[in-house]
Order: structure tokens, then C-alpha cells, then sequence
């Protein structure tokens, strides 16, 4: 981590061009030392040349890098080398990953648990039993920290002596970011317990209803198979499943 790529994953550009320009430049240094003609010829809409080039995202950079390094908030890139495997075969993969906790749990065996917020009483102590049961083998429990089944996952994860748990969040991962505020005991907890919370938003992105969508292609990603909770017609979870489904993942159902 250094000041190029926080600039670079703070600019309001798309996670596409962004994978764009990491692969024909390599690292992010490169691109900051591109001027404006440099960026026209690859070539970018003046809107995003406009963004690259804007001296807001250049200040206070060396401010920003204390801070995350005090607050041991980690920020990989796509093309790093400890960028995790299970991601880069996803075609539109995070160009930017921002990491607390337990790095090395994103190179684990890992098993997603998501479903209803509107969950059953039965579907969530269904998904707190089998999240701990998987837990208690040396597997992540993945989930999203949202309400109902993912919060009854990450809670099963905990339940276990050996398990760890890995939130996928679709907002900053700031304790001030943390969308719902009701679980923010639950994300203390996987920090203590030596779990890791990731995103792709920059600090301080506040919940957005599209960002969490486009999130669900993370957890699928980082997960070797999934299991479904409750999930209904109009579901989120359906999202995650037909990622699932593109990246040749097992899929597994508990049905109301």
C-alpha cells in the first residue's frame, strides 16, 4: 500500500477502467504520472481524464496512509501479488480491496451463508447451526453482515472455538461506515475473534442499494461453495446465486 493507490482507489471512476488502466499500466504509480494527452490517447471520455487529473484526490495523501496504517486498514490491488486467487478468475474483479483483520483468511477454504433478512426463526437458528458446524472444521464462514441470515452465519462462525468469519461489506469499512448499526457489535466481534471485513468502497462510503448487489459477486468469489438460507423469488441472494452460477460454484438450498 502506498499514496499511489489510495489516490487511485479514492478517484470516482468506474471498478471497469480502473481494471482497464491497472492492466495496460501495471501499477498505479504509472497512471498518476500520466498527463492529459497521455490519458486521451488510451483513450478515456473527458468526464473520467477530468477525475484522473483532479487535484482533490491528490492532497493529503501521506495523511490518509498514516491514518490507515494506524488503523491497520489494509488496501490491496488487483494485479498485487497477495491479491487473493479465488478473485482473479472473476472477469470484473475489485480493482481495489480494502482489508481489516485476517488477511490470511481471504487464502482459506471458505463457505458463504446468505439469505432472507426476513428470515424465520427456523432459518435462522438453521443457519447459526450449520455456519458453527462448518466453522468447527477450519472453514470461513462468509456472509454480508446484513440483517436476518447473514447476521446468524457470521454468529455460527463465532460460535466456534476454531472458526473465523470473513464480511463482505457494500459500504466503507470504517466503524462510522457500518451499515446495519445494530450488527456493529457483531463486526467488533469478527475483528476480535480474528476475522476479516473487506470492500471494495472507499472509507466512508455510506449504503448505497446498488452497491450491495454488485458486492455479492465477492463473496461468491472468495467462496467455494454457497448455501442458501430462505431465499425467496425477489431475493438479493438471487444475485449471489447466478454469480455463483457463473463462476462454477456448488450451490446448496435450505427452503423455508
Amino acid at each position: 500500500m502506498n499514496i499511489y493507490d489510495i489516490w487511485f482507489s479514492n478517484i470516482e471512476i468506474s471498478n471497469s477502467i480502473k481494471l482497464g488502466l491497472l492492466r495496460r499500466f501495471e501499477n498505479s504509480k504509472k497512471i498518476w504520472e500520466l498527463n492529459e494527452n497521455q490519458l486521451r490517447e488510451i483513450p478515456l471520455k473527458e468526464t473520467n481524464i477530468k477525475k484522473i487529473l483532479d487535484i482533490k484526490y491528490r492532497l493529503k495523501l501521506d495523511k490518509y496512509l498514516k491514518y490507515m496504517e494506524q488503523n491497520k486498514i489494509n488496501l490491496i490491488m488487483c494485479n498485487d501479488n497477495n491479491y487473493p486467487v479465488s478473485l482473479k478468475s472473476i472477469e470484473d474483479r475489485p480493482a481495489c480491496l480494502y482489508i481489516r483483520g485476517n488477511l490470511e483468511n481471504l487464502y482459506s477454504d471458505s463457505v458463504a451463508i446468505i439469505g432472507s433478512r426476513n428470515a424465520s426463526d427456523y432459518g435462522k437458528n438453521v443457519a447459526r447451526k450449520i455456519a458453527k458446524e462448518i466453522a468447527d472444521r477450519n472453514v470461513n464462514i462468509v456472509s454480508g453482515l446484513a440483517v436476518g441470515i447473514d447476521k446468524y452465519a457470521h454468529l455460527g462462525a463465532l460460535d466456534s472455538k476454531l472458526g473465523k468469519t470473513v464480511a463482505v461489506l457494500g459500504t466503507g469499512i470504517l466503524d462510522s461506515d457500518i451499515y446495519p448499526l445494530q450488527n456493529k457489535r457483531i463486526f467488533e466481534r469478527i475483528l476480535e475473534n480474528n476475522g476479516t471485513i473487506i470492500s471494495e468502497f472507499k472509507l466512508g462510503t455510506k449504503p448505497e442499494k446498488w452497491n450491495f448487489p454488485y458486492r455479492n459477486r465477492i463473496i461468491s468469489g472468495i467462496s467455494k461453495k454457497i448455501i442458501v438460507v430462505e431465499c425467496t423469488e425477489k431475493s438479493g441472494s438471487l444475485i449471489t446465486v447466478n454469480y455463483a452460477l457463473e463462476q462454477g460454484k456448488e450451490i446448496f438450498s435450505v427452503p423455508r
